[in-house]
């Protein structure tokens, strides 16, 4: 089974977007009235989300359900890892073995053609402009915290109390007299009501932070850290329990062959595909293609687990499973009504013909 496996990590602050640049080339007597292209092949980019969780003990966690009545207070230092999101995305890529050349008769109404960067056919006789898919787009990685602990709201009470618990008893008694606070304002049985909307918004912004603060000394800090990586596969058969990575609490995502982890599989089964013609007939249907060479991809059913667990499930394209034909050259002949033909560059199947 021949496939190619690459794992990437992503920056934490870069989003990954499908952002395709297109190329114009036009057909002229210098280039001999043609347009080299290639024929992209099926690339499937595993996109898994990690999020690495920093856990912080306030000081006084031992008090935290005594005082403020919470359980779940942090009681030890630790760095965990957690999957999240695992997604797919059909990504072609050019495929050396297949490029051609579009060609136009001299005389043809100013023909050209769009490509991408790399040279994957996008469009013909029209303009292209690249979408931006909703499952292409990530958000950024993000870092999230469950509280920031601020040297100011260490009050003199505070800092004379002596001894530990003596300094919890404190702490708690401080944030119980700032709810009463913020209640009082909202309520409007506050001695001194702020004049106006924002200034009252600023205030209770104030206190919350003082409260955040200082409940974070029993129940600790949680900080999140979110990473993406990518892992490239090129199909060229069915595939089952492929490991795609590996995965552990307490180092995060690893390379396949890394047994440190618990592994994540992939399993893909064609469910169309074209019939696989012999050496002779593969050549001699490749010497009938003219015109316009494109792609009529085939499909098949894509799973991921892990521990038995389904992690993504859905169905792709697959240019490899697929087929190549031809639109015939006097398509493009037309000097009053140009064909207009758009292609989906990720598989060089055809989008839309107009005429």
């Amino acid at each position: 089974m021949k496939n190619l496996l690459l794992i990437a990590s992503l920056l934490c602050s870069i989003p990954l977007m499908a952002q395709t640049k297109v190329v114009k080339k036009t057909a002229t007597k210098s280039n001999n009235f043609g347009i080299t292209y290639s024929l992209p092949k099926t690339s499937l980019v595993v996109n898994v989300e990690v999020t690495q969780v920093t856990c912080e003990t306030g000081p006084y966690y031992k008090y935290a359900e005594k005082y403020l009545g919470v359980k779940d207070a942090v009681t030890e230092n630790k760095v965990y890892y957690e999957l999240g999101k695992v997604n797919l995305i059909n990504k072609g890529i050019p495929d050396p073995d297949n490029t051609y050349i579009v060609e136009f008769k001299a005389g043809t109404v100013a023909p050209y053609a769009c490509l991408t960067e790399d040279g994957l056919l996008c469009s013909i006789n029209a303009e292209y402009t690249p979408e931006n898919r909703p499952e292409d787009t990530i958000d950024p990685a993000q870092v999230s915290s469950s509280g920031l602990t601020n040297a100011s709201v260490f009050s003199e009470e505070l800092l004379m109390a002596g001894s530990t618990a003596r300094e919890a008893e404190v702490a708690a008694r401080q944030i119980y007299r700032i709810r009463e606070s913020r209640l009082n304002i909202l309520t409007g049985e506050a001695d001194n009501i702020p004049p106006d909307g924002e200034a009252m918004k600023l205030v209770i912004q104030q206190l919350e932070e003082q409260e955040k603060a200082l409940t974070s000394l029993f129940t600790g800090n949680l900080v999140k850290e979110t990473t993406y990586y990518d892992i490239d596969i090129i199909p060229y058969d069915n595939m089952e329990r492929e490991v795609l990575f590996r995965f552990s609490n307490l180092l995060g995502i690893l390379p396949a062959d890394d047994l440190g982890g618990i592994p994540v599989y992939l399993n893909l089964k064609a469910t169309d595909r074209a019939a696989i013609l012999d050496p002779k007939e593969a050549e001699k249907k490749e010497r009938s293609l003219k015109g316009v060479v494109y792609n009529i991809p085939g499909k098949a059913s894509v799973e991921i687990l892990m521990n038995k667990n389904t992690l993504y499930k859905g169905e792709v394209q697959i240019v490899q499973f697929g087929s190549k034909e031809g639109l015939a050259p006097v398509m493009f002949e037309d000097k009053r009504a140009p064909v207009k033909v758009y292609f989906y560059p990720e598989t060089g199947a055809i989008r839309q013909i107009i005429q």
